[in-house]
């Protein structure tokens, strides 16, 4: 009996041996979960039980349950690059079967798809042509196309035009004429091709209080004005009435549609101070390439173009289980549904018990090396001491044959 028993207790710690060594060996594994070995006692009992007195029959390994907490999270130069902090699992697409893992080492393959270094496809929410959020999930390709242009429409145009300025020297408008008017801004603006144009307001006080003449030039040709821009005694906007002034249709040089521009005035003033900018924008660009990728918290995918624009590619999708330590492995720091786990509930992150995306990181194995070089000494004293066992078993039983 007492061989079985040291015997039994040779292969737990065997087990418990193996169970470690695997740790030590992913300890540096992106993702990784370690594993604990865990042992129940053996009794030898009969349809009627067993008697009070009856010694165990050792030891049985009973399950090797892996332990899903959060590992250290280390920043990578790949945006990519993706962690998760937090409960929830990447969604892999390994060739049209769905497995899970926390190992978030992403970049794009040939075909535009966000895959892992084992060719597995990330799943993720789509998004529409607005960027809005879909619900419908699949790998995730990503639009490398160039964005097409956007030729200017609108321009928000803030300033501080100088209450104490004078009427001009020079009577006749002249853009070339620093005398000919009081202030000018100007700011770049697109046709309908992408071609870039020079928009440029100059402002002429008149001789009416709190009045002012705008002119707007594109490209040194002038296609509107004189409009007037009038305030009230105390510096507010009272003309136009809407605060907008809308250029006439005008085609500029390239090959570009015919264009016109909205400009809004509605938060320009007249104080008595220094002429300034305070904001001057338009809603134009030109044509883009595709300069990088950015994922936030929530793991909205943004597009990013060289002409400053950006667009919603979709959303990481991310899984969780009621029972993870039901997940059953399949390699490569990925592990497959089974009916221990309970059924996968799929959702976004941050929502529900899902954590956040951490982009530019990734999740280090939460593998302890200090615990498991203890657990490994332990598990050698317990080796060692079921051989012991078996070695004073033996002699005993030599004893007994030598009796004579």
């Amino acid at each position: 009996m007492a061989f079985r028993v040291a015997i039994s207790g040779l292969k737990a710690a065997s087990g418990e041996l193996d169970v470690i060594g695997n740790n030590i060996a992913n300890s540096n594994t992106t993702g990784f979960k370690k594993s604990r070995a865990e042992f129940v006692d053996v009794f030898a009992v009969s349809s009627i039980g067993g008697a009070g007195n009856t010694p165990g029959s050792g030891v049985r390994l009973s399950a090797i349950n892996q332990q899903f907490t959060q590992g250290n999270i280390s920043f990578t130069d790949n945006n990519l690059d993706m962690a998760i902090n937090g409960n929830g699992f990447f969604i892999l697409d390994d060739n049209g079967t769905q497995i899970y893992s926390r190992g978030g080492a992403f970049g794009v393959d040939r075909n535009g798809f966000l895959a892992n270094s084992e060719g597995q496809n990330l799943i993720a929410f789509g998004a529409d042509t607005n960027g809005n959020i879909t619900g419908a999930a699949g790998p995730i390709q990503v639009n490398t196309s160039n964005i097409a242009p956007q030729a200017s429409t609108a321009m928000t145009i803030n300033l501080n035009l100088d209450a104490a300025q004078s009427v001009p020297a020079v009577g006749t408008f002249n853009a070339t004429n620093p005398n000919s008017f009081n202030h000018s801004t100007s700011t770049t603006v697109f046709d309908s091709l992408g071609n870039s144009h020079l928009a440029s307001m100059y402002y002429v006080k008149t001789a009416t209080a709190n009045q002012w003449q705008s002119y707007t030039f594109v490209d040194g040709t002038q296609v509107d004005g004189p409009d007037t821009v009038a305030f009230s005694t105390a510096g507010a906007l009272t003309t136009p009435a809407s605060g907008t002034i809308t250029t006439p249709s005008f085609t500029p040089a390239g090959g570009g549609a015919a264009m016109t521009l909205a400009q809004d005035y509605s938060a320009t003033t007249q104080f008595g101070s220094a002429f300034s900018v305070n904001a001057l924008a338009q809603d134009g660009f030109t044509t883009g390439r595709l300069s990088g990728l950015d994922i936030d918290g929530e793991g909205i995918i943004f597009a990013r173009f060289t002409n400053g624009q950006s667009s919603v590619q979709g959303q990481i999708a991310l899984a969780d289980f009621r029972n993870p330590q039901g997940l059953q492995p399949v390699s490569d720091t990925s592990w497959g549904e089974t009916f221990a786990s309970g059924a996968v509930t799929v959702g976004s992150p941050g929502t529900a018990s899902l954590g956040l995306i951490q982009s530019g990181a990734l999740e280090q194995s939460n593998v302890d090396l200090s615990e498991e070089l203890v657990s490994m000494i332990i598990a050698q004293r317990s080796f060692q001491a079921n051989a012991e066992v078996i070695s004073t078993s033996d002699t005993i039983t030599q004893s007994i044959i030598n009796l004579r």
